[in-house]
């Protein structure tokens, strides 16, 4: 389970998102050392043709208010990739017709065992920026016109050189070359066997890692930071 996200003002995720060419939105990109659970955060998607940036909730299932909306009870931060072709579940029609990325410098994991933490990991880019790729809902309020984005992040099985760190999933992260990040932000067709062979556990990107005393105490470190390398 990907729990948090790490989307500090760096030149790497500048330069990531400049490669993406992307036509920003009105909003200014969002950028936070600490992203949480339903907390804003920075998506990009194509639209009509056009890759923008918009601003979404960390949570993609909502449930609607009298003003507005809130996080549904049903946590929904991540999208299983065995639900994807699940036509009961949340995240089947995303799949098919919103699928995104998020630029990040990093994201961190919590391992538990019977609901007590054991340990928690943050892991970065070593060089420049990551691509973690998720899915997006666009909501309208029936009464007050209200328009919200919300956004999920995929997670894949675990990946062997993560089993000490987080034994059950593994965050969706895309290569960032342009045919990869094109098929996946391509929504014009409803099919989707072409994506089948991204939904493997990859590492595309040095990781530094670097484990830490609590989720939101990233600089209360434990020990020496290590690299993982990439596949």
């Amino acid at each position: 389970m990907c729990g948090r996200l790490n989307v500090i003002d760096d030149p790497g995720i500048r330069g990531l998102c400049e490669t993406l060419d992307i036509q920003l939105w009105p909003e200014q990109q969002i950028f936070n050392r600490y992203i949480g659970a339903a907390h804003p955060v920075s998506i990009v998607r194509e639209i009509q043709g056009i890759r923008q940036m918009q601003n979404a909730t960390w949570w993609l299932l909502l449930d609607r208010t009298e003003t507005g909306f809130k996080p549904s009870k049903y946590t929904s931060i991540n999208t299983r990739y065995d639900s994807l072709n699940n036509p009961r579940k949340a995240g089947f029609r995303p799949y098919r017709n919103s699928r995104i990325v998020i630029p990040v410098k990093g994201f961190g994991e919590s391992e538990y065992k019977s609901g007590k933490l054991l340990h928690c990991h943050d892991m970065q880019a070593a060089d420049g920026a990551m691509l973690l790729a998720g899915l997006a809902k666009d909501w309208v309020h029936p009464q007050t016109g209200e328009q919200r984005v919300s956004c999920s992040v995929i997670t894949l099985p675990p990946h062997p050189k993560l089993a000490n760190i987080h034994s059950k999933s593994t965050p969706m992260m895309l290569a960032n070359d342009a045919a990869t990040v094109s098929a996946w932000l391509n929504c014009t067709s409803t099919q989707t066997e072409h994506l089948d062979a991204l939904l493997q556990p990859a590492i595309p990107i040095d990781l530094v890692t670097q484990q830490i005393a609590k989720p939101s105490q990233y600089d209360a470190t434990i020990g020496e930071s290590f690299i993982i390398s990439k596949d």
